[in-house]
C-alpha cells in the first residue's frame, strides 16, 4: 500500500503536535525551523503526487484496510494532487513571510497553521463526504484562532460573524449528510455517485434536498452571492501570513462543488443529473457584479484583495457552471493562478500596513513607504497579474474561460461582466497605486523596514505568474487530462473505491 497519500494530512498533524510539546512550546525560533522544514517538505511530498497523478495513477488509500464503501478512503488523482500542492505552496510562502517577525504575537500561531493545513489537504483528498466534513470543522476551527491571531477588537468583531455563519454552516452540513444517509444509505462519495442512479421516486426529493443543502454549505465556503458578505471584512482584518493561506479557503468550497456536481451530480445520475447547476451558473454571474463594485468601492489595500477573491470566485463558478470539459478545465487553470497571486497581494497588503504606521494600508494620503521601490515592483507585479493582463498567466486563465464558453446565449452575459470586473480592476490598482506612492505627506521611518524574506515569500508567488504563462501548455495539457479523468469517475466510479464493491 503506498502510504504517501497520507504524508499531507499526518505530517501536519504530527508537527503541530511537536510544537505543542514543552521543548518546543515556548521558543518560537525552534518553531520556525520545524515549520519552515516541514512546509517544504510537504512541498517535495506534494510535488512527488502530482507526478505519480500525471503519469496516470490514482492513489487509493484504505485506512485500517477496510475496503470501500464500509471503511474510510483517500483518494489521490490529478484534481486532489493539484490541490495539495497549491496548498504546500501557500503554506510554505506564508510561514516564510510569519519568520520575520509576525509570529511573535502569538505562542500557538505555527501549530495553527500546521493544522489549517492538515483540514485543507484532507478536505482535498478524502473520498468519503462524512470526512470532508470531518476535515472542514478541523480547518475552521483553526481558522477561528487564526483569524484573532495578535488580539484586537477589531479582529475579534469579525470573528463572530465568521464563527458564526460557519457554525450555521455546519449544522446544516450535518443535516444534510443525514438526509442524504438515510435515503443512499452510504457517505462514500464513488458509492453514492453508484446508488443515486438508483433511487425510486419516494427517494428522489429526499437526495435533492440533501444536495442542495450540500451544495449551499459549499456555497458558503466559497463566497457565492448572497453568501460572500463575510469575506472581505473577515479578510481584511486578518494577519498577513493567516490571510495568505487564507486564499485557498474559497478554493475548497469550488473543490468540493466540482467533486460532488462531477462524481454524484453528474450526467449519470439519473432524476438528479446536474442538480443545481443552474443555480450555480446564475449565482456566479451576481457574485461577478458584487464583486465588481466592492473592487471599485474598496477604502484600503486588504479590501481590494478581499474584493478580488470574490470577483475570482464569480470568475471560476461561471465557468463551471458553465459544465463543458473545456470551461472546467480552463477553471483549474485560474483557480491556480488566482489563489497563488491573490495571496502574494494580501501580503503586499500587509508589508503597506506595517510601513505606514495610523495610515494602515488604507488608500488614502499618508507617511511615505520605507521601501517604496521594492513594494512598487511587487505591486506592479501583482495588478498585472490580477487585472489579467498579456502575457501574466491572469490573461491566459481568463482567456480561456472566455474562450470555452461558446454558448451564444451565455457569451452575452459572462463575456461582459469578466471584462468589466477585469476594469473595474485595473480603476481600482490604478487608484490604489497613484494614492500609495505619489500621495506619501510624510518622511518614511526606516525602522518599519520589512525583512527581506518577506518580499523573498511574495516573490515566490508572484513567480507563478510568468512562469505559469511560460508553461502554459502543459499545465493546461495537464488541467485537460485531469477533467477528461473526472469525466471517466463519473461513468465508472468504482475506478476510485478500493478494491470497488460487490453488488
Amino acid at each position: 500500500m503506498n502510504h504517501l497519500i497520507t504524508l499531507p494530512i499526518i505530517l501536519p498533524l504530527l508537527l503541530a503536535t511537536l510544537q505543542l510539546l514543552p521543548l518546543f512550546e515556548k521558543s518560537i525560533e525552534r518553531q520556525r525551523v520545524i515549520s519552515l522544514v516541514g512546509s517544504l517538505t510537504m512541498v517535495i511530498v506534494s510535488v512527488a503526487l502530482l507526478m505519480s497523478a500525471s503519469a496516470g495513477n490514482v492513489t487509493l488509500y484504505a485506512l485500517g484496510n477496510w475496503d470501500a464503501p464500509f471503511g474510510i478512503q483517500l483518494v489521490g488523482d490529478r484534481l486532489s494532487s493539484l490541490m495539495v500542492l497549491l496548498t504546500s505552496v501557500l503554506l510554505l510562502a506564508a510561514n516564510l513571510y510569519a519568520s520575520a517577525g509576525d509570529d511573535n504575537q502569538g505562542r500557538y500561531f505555527y501549530p495553527l497553521m500546521m493544522f489549517q493545513a492538515m483540514g485543507i489537504n484532507g478536505a482535498f483528498l478524502t473520498g468519503d463526504i462524512f470526512n470532508l466534513f470531518v476535515f472542514f470543522e478541523i480547518l475552521l476551527i483553526a481558522s477561528y484562532s487564526l483569524l484573532i491571531h495578535g488580539g484586537g477588537k477589531h479582529k475579534t468583531s469579525a470573528a463572530v460573524h465568521y464563527v458564526f455563519l460557519n457554525l450555521v454552516g455546519s449544522a446544516i452540513f450535518l443535516f444534510a449528510l443525514g438526509i442524504i444517509y438515510g435515503t443512499l444509505g452510504t457517505l462514500n462519495m464513488a458509492d453514492m455517485a453508484l446508488r443515486v442512479r438508483e433511487l425510486n421516486e419516494s427517494e428522489i426529493q429526499l437526495t435533492k434536498i440533501g444536495g442542495m443543502m450540500l451544495l449551499s454549505v459549499f456555497a458558503l465556503k466559497a463566497a457565492l452571492l448572497p453568501l460572500q458578505f463575510w469575506l472581505p471584512r473577515t479578510y481584511a482584518s486578518a494577519p498577513g501570513p493567516v490571510v495568505a493561506l487564507f486564499a485557498i479557503m474559497t478554493k475548497v468550497g469550488i473543490y468540493s462543488i466540482i467533486r460532488v456536481q462531477n462524481l454524484i451530480f453528474g450526467d449519470s445520475a439519473g432524476a438528479l443529473t446536474d442538480l443545481g447547476q443552474d443555480w450555480i451558473w446564475v449565482l456566479a454571474l451576481g457574485t461577478l457584479v458584487m464583486a465588481t463594485l466592492g473592487v471599485i468601492s474598496a477604502p484600503s489595500v486588504k479590501r481590494l484583495a478581499a474584493h478580488l477573491v470574490i470577483l475570482s470566485v464569480g470568475t471560476l463558478l461561471v465557468a463551471v457552471g458553465f459544465g463543458s470539459a473545456n470551461s472546467l478545465s480552463a477553471a483549474l487553470y485560474y483557480a491556480v493562478h488566482s489563489t497563488l497571486a491573490g495571496a502574494a497581494f494580501f501580503l503586499i497588503g500587509d508589508i503597506i500596513a506595517e510601513q505606514r504606521e495610523r495610515s494602515f494600508d488604507r488608500i488614502v494620503a499618508g507617511r511615505s513607504l520605507a521601501q517604496p521601490m521594492s513594494i512598487g515592483i511587487l505591486f506592479f507585479i501583482a495588478a498585472l497579474t490580477l487585472i489579467g493582463m498579456p502575457p501574466l498567466s491572469g490573461f491566459i486563465g481568463k482567456f480561456l474561460i472566455m474562450k470555452s464558453i461558446d454558448s451564444s446565449s451565455a457569451l452575452v452575459w459572462a463575456w461582459p461582466l469578466l471584462l468589466i470586473g477585469s476594469l473595474a480592476a485595473l480603476v481600482a490598482f490604478s487608484r490604489a497605486g497613484s494614492t500609495l506612492f505619489w500621495r506619501s505627506n510624510g518622511k518614511p521611518d526606516s525602522s518599519k523596514a520589512s525583512a527581506t524574506r518577506k518580499f523573498v515569500a511574495v516573490g515566490i508567488l508572484l513567480s507563478a505568474a510568468p512562469l505559469m504563462s511560460l508553461f502554459a501548455g502543459p499545465i493546461t495539457q495537464y488541467t485537460d487530462a485531469t477533467v477528461e479523468q473526472l469525466q471517466a469517475f463519473e461513468q465508472d466510479p468504482t475506478q476510485i473505491m478500493a478494491k470497488g464493491v460487490q453488488r
